[in-house]
């Protein structure tokens, strides 16, 4: 049985696995929004921010999968999980920082659609970077909350693209 597993994890790996980043990343992402209804979660905006990226990572999956040329999926998914790992990262400094510490920000005082609508794209996400109050919630908590399991995630699609591609680099 154990050896069945294995045959077919490594099968998924080799041959189809920019669309198992792809389709995980949409679970995720999926997962997010069900346990939001289910759960009557409010997201604050870096959780917002976090789950485009999630976005960004299955379209970079997408995108090395129908162009099938190796270094473009690798440095697609490689840029999309590190953006990832920086936006998360933030968001769990923010939630380790003190009470004097949270009343000094001022990022994540409104959505981050709201955001984007009226100061522009770039300028929303400087400002739900800058963080709040609001992204210093643990809001759910199972073992990690949102923000910690998705820096796992990102850590864990960077690192299989890097031993997925490893060949790709080779070093003197």
């Amino acid at each position: 049985m154990y050896n069945k597993i294995s045959a077919i994890v490594k099968n998924i790996f080799q041959n189809y696995f920019e669309l198992s980043v792809m389709f995980s990343a949409l679970a995720i992402i999926f997962a997010a929004i069900i346990m939001d209804q289910v759960m009557y979660l409010q997201a604050c905006p870096l959780c917002i921010l976090t789950r485009y990226v999630f976005g960004l990572v299955a379209i970079s999956g997408l995108l090395g999968y129908l162009i099938n040329k190796q270094f473009i999926s690798a440095i697609l998914i490689t840029i999309s999980s590190l953006i990832g790992l920086f936006v998360t990262s933030r968001q769990i400094y923010i939630q380790s920082m003190s009470l004097d510490e949270l009343v000094n920000l001022s990022g994540c005082g409104m959505p981050f659609h709201a955001q984007v609508d009226y100061f522009g794209l770039i300028e929303a996400i400087n400002r739900t970077l800058a963080g709040g109050p609001s992204c210093a919630e643990d809001g759910w908590r199972f073992i990690f909350n949102f923000a910690e399991y998705g820096f796992i995630f990102f850590a864990t699609y960077l690192i299989a693209t890097i031993f997925k591609y490893r060949g790709l680099i080779k070093l003197a």
